[in-house]
């Protein structure tokens, strides 16, 4: 889980029902939708990072694969027809809202969602329209890892430079200097208890957060939809039971909305572990404690900090039970296991949670891979640590020759494979 592709895989494919097709996308919307995109890129045309982002585009309907992109491949493999290329994406190659090659070429792979929203597919645009812009220019991170985050004392923390960020989002004049501070004092304190995962936290907010800015910059009509956009955002990562995941597509947005509003030249970054943290103190003329720690507790008070220790405690206890639930359900009672080949995941980064040795929970989910497509819409899957074996619950299974369902998900098997009892109720997907 290391891998930052891993991390960016953060939107929902269509849902693995019996339909073979997203039933309203086509090749005349899927070009309606590359010209919204192509006018949002021409209306910032290079100002904000030096370049018009708009480039090759596919998208990808999960259920058949069927693709549509905006540029040609290098191999021929997609066939035009009235400016829209399409085909078939293969079975073993990863559906993620990321960078693909295929053919020879670079696209921008956006996952097309269950029904039409253009705000949700102009964003998932740019957001890989941008991945491949940090391709191009060297700031992609190779590995990066923020899971200190779900230690309690990183999550206070993390949670008062929140609050803070939000009131300098929404305040203006002395209020918001002293927001700005008061986060970057947060920050710091954090980081104090962390040194070695600065680094990884802002390669974090670089890669994803830099792009949820780019993608809300650009659609959207301008900077009171930016912040309602943006803390919209916040307050749905706010509600994980874990950061580790979600923290940096948010946080580095925060941080790059604050320097965008002083005019920030953002081509100046070129690493990719530019601190926007430290950007943001310089131009906002900051100046901070020399142990943040010191005065971070007595600031916490203007931030309700009882309060944020009542939902840490409450979380506590709540992952305690249902840690003791994940157990019982996934380890003493019958399962369904699924070894993956080449999988494709597809999660929203709230819906996830990291369980340390026993694995993440994923409450919802969507995964294809070589032995079918699997939808979890209820009660999770329990995927290893190593990503190679998911878990879900055998309450309720129901067999129905290549279509498995149980209580809360359901399974189309491919052509080939078959579900073998094991015992004791548990089953497992294996070749015929």
């Amino acid at each position: 889980m290391r891998k930052a592709l891993s991390i960016c895989v953060i939107l929902i494919l269509a849902s693995c029902k019996h339909e073979e097709k997203t039933q309203w996308f086509s090749a005349d919307r899927a070009k309606d939708y590359f010209s919204i995109v192509e006018e949002a890129c021409n209306n910032d045309n290079g100002r904000l990072w030096g370049e018009n982002l708009y480039g090759p585009i596919m998208y990808v309907d999960g259920r058949n694969r069927t693709l549509y992109a905006n540029f040609p491949d290098n191999e021929g493999l997609l066939k035009e027809k009235d400016g829209v290329y399409s085909g078939l994406l293969p079975k073993e190659r990863i559906i993620t809202n990321n960078v693909i090659e295929f053919g020879g070429v670079k696209y921008a792979l956006v996952p097309l969602p269950e029904q039409d929203d253009r705000y949700r597919i102009c964003t998932r645009t740019i957001h890989s329209l941008f991945h491949c812009f940090q391709d191009r220019h060297g700031l992609k991170p190779s590995t990066f890892s923020t899971r200190h985050l779900n230690e309690k004392n990183a999550r206070l923390y993390l949670k008062l430079e929140w609050k803070a960020l939000t009131n300098a989002i929404t305040s203006s004049g002395e209020k918001r200097d002293q927001a700005i501070r008061d986060a970057l004092v947060f920050r710091g304190a954090r980081r104090e208890l962390f040194p070695t995962a600065i680094a990884d936290e802002n390669k974090f907010e670089n890669f994803e957060g830099l792009t949820t800015f780019t993608y809300i910059k650009l659609c959207t009509s301008g900077p009171d939809e930016i912040r309602q956009r943006l803390l919209e955002y916040l307050d749905r990562i706010y509600q994980n039971n874990s950061y580790a995941f979600g923290y940096g597509f948010v946080n580095g947005a925060l941080y790059a909305t604050l320097l965008n509003d002083k005019d920030f030249d953002f081509k100046q970054i070129e690493t990719v572990d530019f601190d926007l943290g430290n950007a943001v103190l310089e131009a906002y003329g900051v100046t901070l404690p020399a142990v943040c720690r010191d005065v971070a507790g007595s600031l916490a008070f203007n931030y309700d900090i009882q309060a944020i220790r009542a939902e840490e405690n409450e979380r506590e206890a709540m992952i305690n039970e249902y840690t003791h639930r994940i157990v019982t359900t996934f380890n003493e009672k019958p399962v369904v296991t699924i070894t993956m080949e080449s999988p494709n995941f597809s999660f929203e980064p709230e819906d996830i949670d990291y369980l340390d040795t026993l694995g993440t929970l994923y409450e919802k989910l969507r995964v294809s891979d070589n032995w079918g497509r699997l939808a979890v819409d209820n009660g999770g899957a329990l995927i290893t640590n190593d990503l190679r074996t998911l878990r879900v619950s055998a309450k309720d299974l129901l067999i129905e020759r290549n279509h498995i369902s149980g209580d809360g998900w359901h399974l189309v098997l491919n052509d080939g494979w078959q579900t073998e009892q094991v015992g004791n109720g548990s089953y497992t997907i294996t070749k015929q």
